[in-house]
Order: C-alpha cells, then sequence, then structure tokens
C-alpha cells in the first residue's frame, strides 16, 4: 500500500552549524559520538503548501529531547525556527518533509561524551502522502520488541539509538507481509507503531494508550486537539492486547504517516469508518491552515 517515496535528501542545499551549504560539501567525521554510541535526537515534520505544520512545537520538542540526552541544543528556538523557514524557502519545495537533528560530535570517542561539541543539522525533501488510498486502510503485524520503560530509556526524547527496535519491527513486519508493526510495552500493553502513536475507536468514543512513559506525539496532540473540538470522547488509559477485538476502528497517526487507518492487526480486523474519515478530513483542514467547521 505504501508509495515508493524518495525518503532522503539527493540535491539541494541543507543547514548544516548555522551555515547554508550545497548537499554534497557537508561532511561529517567517521568518528562522531552520535554514530558510535547514539547520542543523536531528531525530528520528523511536514511541510504543506510552504509551510511547516507546528514547527515551533517541533523545535521545542528537540531542545527538550536534547537536554534529556545531556547536551543542550547551541541554537535558541527562535533562531532554529528562522534557518528551517529560511530554509524551505530556498528549496522552493511546497510538500516537503524536514528533518532537523542534533548530535555529540567527534573530540572525544567513548562511551563518555563530556568534550564533545554539538551538531546541528536539518534537511529537506519533497514527501507527498505516505501510503495511498488511505481509507482502505494498513496491516500490522504485533513486533517481537518491547518500547522499554522510563527508568531504563530517556523515553521521553526523540532519539536515534531508541530507533533501532523500531527498524526491527518494521522490517520484520515488512518480511511477513504487513506495512507497520504495532509495538506492546515492557508489561505487554499496547504502545505504539514503530513511528506513529495509535487510536482506537469503540462506540463512538476514542481509546489511546496512556503517554506518561512514551513520546509526547505532536500528531497524537493534534488528534486530540480535533476529538475536543468534535465533543469525542478520549480514554487515554492502559490498552491490553485482548482487547483489540473489541474495537471497531483503528488508525495511526505521525508526521509522516499523518492520520492513517488500519484494516488489520496481526488476523484481527477493523473497518475504516465515518470516525476515521473524520479525522482525516479534520487534519487535512488544519495543515492547510485552516479553521475546523
Amino acid at each position: 500500500m505504501a508509495k515508493h517515496l524518495l525518503f532522503r535528501q539527493t540535491k539541494g542545499k541543507l543547514w548544516l552549524d548555522g551555515e547554508f551549504c550545497d548537499l554534497n560539501q557537508a561532511k561529517i567525521s567517521l568518528q562522531t559520538h552520535g554514530l558510535h554510541y547514539g547520542s543523536c535526537v531528531f525530528e520528523g515534520e511536514r511541510a504543506y503548501g510552504g509551510k511547516i505544520f507546528k514547527s515551533r512545537a517541533h523545535t521545542e520538542r528537540l531542545i527538550r529531547s536534547c537536554k534529556l540526552l545531556g547536551f543542550d541544543m547551541p541554537y535558541g528556538a527562535d533562531e532554529f525556527e528562522e534557518a528551517k523557514l529560511e530554509l524551505r524557502s530556498r528549496s522552493g519545495i511546497e510538500q516537503a518533509y524536514v528533518r532537523p537533528v542534533a548530535w555529540r560530535g567527534a573530540e572525544q570517542l567513548g562511551v563518555s561524551a563530556r568534550n564533545n561539541s554539538i551538531h546541528v543539522a536539518i534537511a529537506i525533501w519533497e514527501m507527498d502522502t505516505y501510503f495511498s488510498d488511505k481509507m482502505k486502510g494498513i496491516r500490522l503485524d504485533i513486533a517481537q520488541w518491547r518500547r522499554p520503560p522510563a527508568s531504563c530509556a530517556p523515553v521521553k526524547a526523540k532519539a536515534a539509538g531508541l530507533y533501532m527496535i523500531c527498524t526491527l519491527s518494521k522490517d520484520a513486519a515488512a518480511d511477513a507481509g504487513y506495512d507497520d508493526a504495532l509495538m506492546l510495552d515492557y508489561e505487554g500493553r499496547v504502545a505504539e507503531c514503530t513511528g506513529a502513536h495509535v487510536f482506537f475507536v469503540r462506540d463512538g468514543e476514542l481509546h489511546t494508550p496512556s503517554a506518561e512513559w512514551i513520546l509526547d506525539g505532536i500528531t497524537r496532540a493534534t488528534v486530540l486537539e480535533i476529538a475536543k473540538a468534535r465533543n469525542l470522547m478520549v480514554h487515554e488509559r492502559h490498552i491490553m492486547p485482548e482487547e483489540l477485538s473489541d474495537f471497531s476502528e483503528c488508525f495511526i497517526v505521525g508526521s509522516a504517516v499523518e492520520i492513517t487507518p488500519v484494516n488489520e492487526i496481526k488476523g484481527i480486523p477493523f473497518v475504516p469508518g465515518e470516525v476515521s474519515r473524520q479525522m482525516i478530513e479534520d487534519y487535512n483542514t488544519l495543515i492547510h491552515g485552516k479553521i475546523l467547521r
């Protein structure tokens, strides 16, 4: 169901450590700490009609992620916002994926990272719909790997190292013929997908995993805003896998996937319905800068 998309920048300019440069001029050391030890954080953002959706919220989360990994981003939110907007303008790309990233440098290659400089970059590339014909729904496997508790990892950081189990889970799902995988948490409760949060529908009400130990999703927060505007009851709670067959609809949400309905979770069927359709319509309204009515 997924389109064949370009998932990286192959030409043009990017922003690196405060300067705009051509992609083929951007270089980092092989000994960078972020590569060897995962001391790297990032964001995934979308621009529609040339405007980055909830750009400031993404920048603020990037800064928080840096702090959770024990370093400070060397640029303030205002300066970083200006860099993103200027890069988007220089690129000329209207429908874009924007990838800010911050990492520890190469001065000290070892577990300790006290002496490493901090580097920041922003890349941008063209991107349209992640999944085509959304109302058909996608198929989810259930991942072998589980999301860690807050006592074992900085789970509120959008940190590169935390995504290794997501890569393993998504690739395993693809090998089994699925589009993505639903991940459970360390206690076997429903958590999220490999790069998106998940919502369920029962009797016209939304149910979604409690977020006290998972990433604070910006698209997830947008769905909660839509639900409030539509007077939809939302239950943020622990959800067990044995409950899945009790729900009528399911959809996943994230900056890349936007709002995408699910038609199956490892043999359990769902029918993308009116709640999912309304969510997609409302989200499309918001990303294009319009007001819900």
